[in-house]
C-alpha cells in the first residue's frame, strides 16, 4: 500500500461530524454506525407489515428485561418464600401488580410476534440463501425463548409452576446413560425443590441476556445480507429501495403501537386470560392438579411430545420438531423464494400454519381418545412438511416467474 493509499484509508476513518459529537465519534464510531445501519440502511420498497414483527419482538424483549429487573428487586428465589414474595409484589409493592401482569403478558405477546415472524420467514422464503444464518440465529433465539419462558413460569411457585417443572424436567431422565445426571445437575437435588427454584432463577436471567446477544448477531447478519421482501427478488437498483428511516421506522412504529394497544387491553381488562388459575394456589407436592398443562405457547410442542407413546421418542420428536426447521434452507430445493409465485408450496405452508394451531389446541386437551389421534396426524404432517414436501415440491413444482420489486409495486397499484 502506497503512502497516498494509506492517507486515503485514514481519511475514511475520520468522523464526518464536528464538535463534541465528532470528538466522540472519531474515537468510538457508534454514531456513524447507528446512522449507517438504522437510518440510511437501504431496504426494499415492497416491505409490508409482516416485516414489522421483528421490531415488535425486540420491543417486547426490552420490556421483559426492564420489568424483570423490577420484579427481581422483590422476588425471593426459594421454595418457602417464592410464592409469598410474588403475592407481596402484587399486593404491597407500589404498582407491583402492573409490573407483574405486564411481564407475564409480554411473554405471551413476545411469542405471538415471534410465531408470526417465523411464519413470514417460511411463507416468503426468508430462510433461503444468502440469509441462512439470519434464519438459524432466529431459530436459536426461539429455542432460548422457550427455555427462558419455561424457567420463568416456574418462579411464581404455584401449583402449575411446580407440577409443570416436575413433568418437563423429568423428560431429561429419558436420555440414555447421562439423563439422570443432567436432571440432578439441573435441579441441584433429587426432586424439584428449593435448590431448583434458585437455579431456575439464575438460569432465567442468564438465558435472557443470551437472547440479547443472539439478537445482536441476528441483526448483524441481516444487515450483511439485506432484508428479503414479498417478491423474494433482490433489489436491482437504488430506485427499488428506500432508507430505513423514516419509511420503515414509521411503518414499524404504527404496527408496534397497534400491537401494544391490544396488549394494554388484555393487561387492564383480562390480565389472567392467558394464564392458569391453578397457579394462584401455592405449590403443594402432595396434591396433583387434575390436568397439567403448560402455557399456551408450549402447547403445539407438548402435543407432539404426547403423540409419541415412547417417552424418549416423544422427547426427541418435541425437540426435533424445532431443530428440523433449521434444515429448511437446505431441504427446500426450489430456486424461487416467495410463496406468491409457488402455488403448491403456498398450500403446504398454509396447511403447516393451520396444523400448528390444531396442535396447539390438542396440547391443551387430555392425552386420550381422539385428541391423541389428531395429535399424531399433526405430528406426522409437521415432519412430512420438512423432510418430504420441502424437497419434493421444490423439485416437482413449476413456479411462476417472480416479479421484480418495481413490477410487484406496479401490480399492487393496479
Amino acid at each position: 500500500m502506497s503512502s497516498n493509499d494509506l492517507q486515503g484509508y485514514k481519511k475514511t476513518l475520520n468522523s464526518p461530524y464536528t464538535g463534541f459529537k465528532g470528538w466522540i465519534d472519531s474515537r468510538l464510531p457508534l454514531i456513524r454506525m447507528m446512522e449507517a445501519e438504522y437510518l440510511k440502511f437501504p431496504v426494499p420498497k415492497s416491505l409490508n407489515y409482516f416485516w414489522s414483527f421483528g421490531g415488535i419482538a425486540m420491543f417486547c424483549l426490552i420490556g421483559l428485561i426492564l420489568t424483570g429487573i423490577f420484579l427481581g428487586f422483590h422476588y425471593k428465589p426459594s421454595a418457602d418464600d417464592a410464592f409469598d414474595s410474588v403475592e407481596r409484589i402484587m399486593r404491597d409493592v407500589s404498582f407491583g401488580w402492573l409490573i407483574r401482569y405486564l411481564h407475564a403478558n409480554l411473554v405471551s405477546f413476545f411469542f405471538i410476534a415471534t410465531f408470526i415472524h417465523i411464519f413470514r420467514a417460511l411463507y416468503f422464503g426468508s430462510y433461503k440463501a444468502p440469509r441462512e444464518l439470519v434464519y438459524i440465529f432466529g431459530l436459536t433465539m426461539f429455542m432460548l425463548m422457550m427455555a427462558t419462558a419455561f424457567l420463568g413460569y416456574t418462579l411464581p411457585w404455584g401449583q402449575m409452576s411446580y407440577w409443570g417443572a416436575t413433568v418437563i424436567t423429568n423428560l431429561f431422565s429419558a436420555i440414555p446413560v447421562v439423563g439422570d445426571a443432567i436432571l440432578t445437575l439441573l435441579l441441584g437435588d433429587f426432586t424439584v425443590g428449593d435448590a431448583a427454584v434458585n437455579r431456575f432463577y439464575v438460569l432465567h436471567w442468564l438465558l435472557a441476556f443470551a437472547i440479547v446477544g443472539l439478537v445482536v448477531f441476528h441483526v448483524i447478519t441481516l444487515h450483511m445480507t439485506g432484508s428479503n421482501n414479498p417478491t423474494g427478488s433482490e433489489p436491482q437498483s437504488w430506485d427499488e429501495t428506500v432508507s430505513f428511516h423514516p419509511y420503515v421506522t414509521i411503518k414499524d412504529l404504527n404496527a408496534t403501537i397497534f400491537f401494544f394497544i391490544i396488549l394494554a387491553f388484555i393487561l387492564f381488562y383480562y390480565p389472567n386470560i392467558l394464564g392458569h388459575s391453578d397457579n394462584y394456589i401455592k405449590a403443594n407436592p402432595m396434591v396433583t392438579p387434575a390436568h397439567i398443562v403448560p402455557e399456551w405457547y408450549f402447547l403445539p410442542f407438548y402435543a407432539i411430545l404426547r403423540a409419541i407413546p415412547d417417552k424418549l421418542g416423544g422427547v426427541l420428536a418435541m425437540f426435533g420438531s424445532i431443530l428440523a426447521l433449521g434444515l429448511m434452507p437446505w431441504l427446500d430445493t426450489s430456486k424461487v423464494r416467495s410463496c406468491l409465485f409457488r402455488p403448491v408450496w403456498r398450500v403446504c405452508v398454509l396447511l403447516f400454519a393451520v396444523n400448528f394451531l390444531v396442535l396447539m389446541y390438542m396440547g391443551g386437551k387430555p392425552a386420550e381418545g381422539i385428541y391423541v389421534i389428531i395429535s399424531r396426524i399433526g405430528t406426522i404432517y409437521w415432519f412430512l412438511f420438512i423432510f418430504v414436501l420441502a424437497p419434493l415440491v421444490g423439485f416437482l413444482e413449476t413456479p411462476r416467474q417472480p416479479l421484480t420489486i418495481s413490477n410487484y409495486l406496479q401490480s399492487k397499484k393496479a
